[in-house]
């Protein structure tokens, strides 16, 4: 019971927290994306609120917010502007993942409890070079003496301006078999160069740049896992599983803002079936996202990452795409042509929601990977 209390009391303080800072942020949006400006400013409040620490345990020094909390937290923040939800999400879920294993699996408390305890004292930003890094990860690792010597590009890094250490990896290839390495890189070294390139439709505020390693040398104890490249592997089933309903949360978040737009401009037009179709067809569309993205969660919530997870969490994140984007292109008909319009906010909700198409797994790969389990077929190679 006390348990039950104490996660009652720390999602309904990060939820007041969250929603006094998204009112700031959604005053700022408009500015950040007309610019194609980093959220800086926004970032900077995140660290000062706790929210960049949102996920660390609580006898770590951090919020102690679990994974539906901080789905919480996202969908209200994206709703005001979804580059610094999406930003966020990128770290909270290289936060959340640590916090996982910390929590349920002994074995591993000591590896992850010092990563934890540093993003809670000195509130380091984790980037996640995310679809660049997938299954069949992306660079170079040559083996030299004591460790490996890292090149790499690596592209999506959102909150790169910002960051402290970027999770990623690089394949080493000897003898024609190439394992991937997993390691933290440190964004301050001087091997490695943030490259100003993020100049995009949608989420133009998340600085999500590429980032150049060039020679990079990271020692062999600071390779946490290695791993066959273009396969699925435990970890990143555990990976796959709680970070995607993070990710997913910005994109419900954009919709339901979207909705209460378009709502609040077709409340001052005469009333017709025609607009309560739309209205009624928007509401069923964003009803169907919420359904698929509590699917999402529930599916973390077993603690027992594995390929029916994967499954169930890529199913849901398809129908939250789907259900998300058609929310937002029957908000802009509810609201006609005002929607055209900067200044209704639309049309940026319209541009940053397209990105909810682009996260693996992508449209075909899904629907490949669910009919490889419903027939009973090897998914080992399918992401």
């Amino acid at each position: 019971m006390n348990k039950f209390i104490d996660r009652a009391t720390t999602a309904a303080s990060l939820n007041e927290t969250t929603n006094a800072l998204a009112k700031t942020f959604a005053e700022r949006a408009a500015d950040y994306d007309d610019n194609d400006r980093f959220i800086d400013a926004n970032y900077a409040e995140l660290k000062s609120a706790g929210l960049i620490s949102a996920g660390v345990p609580l006898e770590l020094g951090g919020g102690g917010a679990d994974v539906r909390a901080l789905c919480d937290m996202l969908r209200i923040i994206a709703g005001a502007c979804g580059s610094t939800g999406l930003a966020l999400s990128m770290h909270t879920h290289q936060v959340a993942i640590p916090a996982w294993r910390w929590h349920h699996q002994e074995t591993a408390g000591h590896i992850v409890e010092p990563l934890l305890r540093r993003i809670a004292e000195e509130k380091i930003v984790l980037l996640s070079s995310g679809g660049s890094d997938w299954i069949g990860g992306s660079g170079t690792a040559e083996k030299v003496d004591g460790g490996y010597r890292i090149t790499a590009r690596k592209v999506f890094s959102s909150g790169a301006p910002a960051g402290d250490l970027l999770m990623t990896g690089a394949i080493n290839d000897e003898d024609g078999d190439k394992t991937v390495l997993h390691f933290g890189v440190p964004l301050a070294a001087p091997e490695v160069t943030v490259l100003d390139t993020w100049r995009t439709m949608g989420m133009r505020g998340t600085g999500s740049h590429d980032i150049t390693i060039d020679g990079l040398f990271i020692a062999d104890d600071k390779i946490p896992l290695k791993r066959v490249a273009g396969e699925w592997h435990p970890a990143f089933q555990m990976i796959a599983t709680i970070a995607f309903p993070l990710i997913y949360s910005v994109y419900l978040g954009i919709a339901e803002s979207a909705r209460e737009i378009a709502v609040s401009i077709a409340a001052k037009k005469p009333v017709s079936h025609r607009v309560q179709s739309i209205a009624g067809r928007m509401d069923t569309a964003l009803a169907a996202a919420r359904i698929a993205h509590n699917f999402m969660i529930e599916a973390v919530e077993r603690n027992a990452p594995s390929a029916e997870t994967i499954n169930d969490v890529m199913i849901g994140r398809r129908l939250v795409e789907e259900n998300a984007i058609r929310t937002v292109e029957l908000a802009m008909e509810l609201a006609g042509g005002a929607s055209f319009y900067r200044k209704t906010e639309l049309e940026r909700r319209f541009r940053d929601i397209q990105a909810a198409r682009y996260h693996p797994l992508q449209k075909e790969v899904q629907a490949e990977y669910a009919g490889a389990m419903a027939l009973g077929q090897p998914i080992e190679q399918i992401f």
